[in-house]
């Protein structure tokens, strides 16, 4: 949204696409689950009446919107890309094949996985978890809005104390929120970790690539 109330910014979208080109240049290979919050939340839908599964689904058409705007803003830098999708739409994206988006992964390109896990009830969280074990990859680098895992949130207390780095089980011994507790589960079963990070803070996710101390590292 970058600072509208809604939908879609451009000059956010930008920025994020020069971040991962950057990336992409160092011989990182990028696979993006992209969220729909900006353009419908399927539980914000349920708690004013709506049905949760429709809610759900327009949730996941949101997020292939996304996914739409990620990939030309992408293009648009020179960056190959492939929209993969979890429900189908063959017109404007691929359907989500393992061994087709390991594939693109080896040949350089961007995969962006749009429609969640294509499955109600299911957050973009499990999706973005989900996939990550599926194309065997090395971490989780979760963009938000702050910049890492704290005592409290942050934009509530401001005496709440920023992690460096934090186990699975001192996570959840704390009751901390890193993700909804169905990808968190997941990721510690898989034993995948996961850097939580400040998504709109140009340049932080190279700094993580080369090393730098940025976030939160849970393990």
């Amino acid at each position: 949204m970058g600072g509208r109330q809604y939908g879609i910014d451009p000059e956010r979208l930008s920025e994020y696409a020069k971040d991962i080109k950057e990336a992409i240049g160092q011989g990182i290979q990028i696979a993006i689950v992209i969220g729909g919050g900006n353009i419908f939340r399927g539980v914000s839908g349920a708690s004013n009446g709506m049905d949760r599964v429709q809610g759900d689904h327009m949730g996941m058409l949101a997020t292939v919107i996304n996914g739409l705007a990620l990939q030309s803003a992408l293009e648009n830098e020179g960056v190959a890309t492939r929209l993969q999708s979890a429900i189908k739409i063959n017109e404007v994206a691929e359907p989500f094949i393992r061994r087709r988006a390991i594939r693109h992964l080896e040949k350089g390109r961007v995969v962006i996985f749009g429609g969640g896990t294509g499955n109600p009830y299911f957050t973009t969280d499990s999706a973005a978890v989900l996939r990550a074990i599926e194309i065997e990859a090395d971490v989780i680098l979760k963009g938000t809005r702050v910049d890492g895992v704290y005592s409290a949130d942050p934009e509530k207390d401001s005496s709440a104390s920023k992690y460096k780095t934090i186990s699975f089980e001192d996570v959840l011994k704390k009751g901390l929120k890193v993700m909804d507790t169905t990808a968190f589960t997941l990721s510690q079963e898989n034993e995948l970790p996961i850097i939580v990070f400040d998504m709109n803070k140009k340049g932080n996710l190279n700094k993580i690539i080369i090393g730098e101390q940025i976030g939160t590292t849970v393990s």
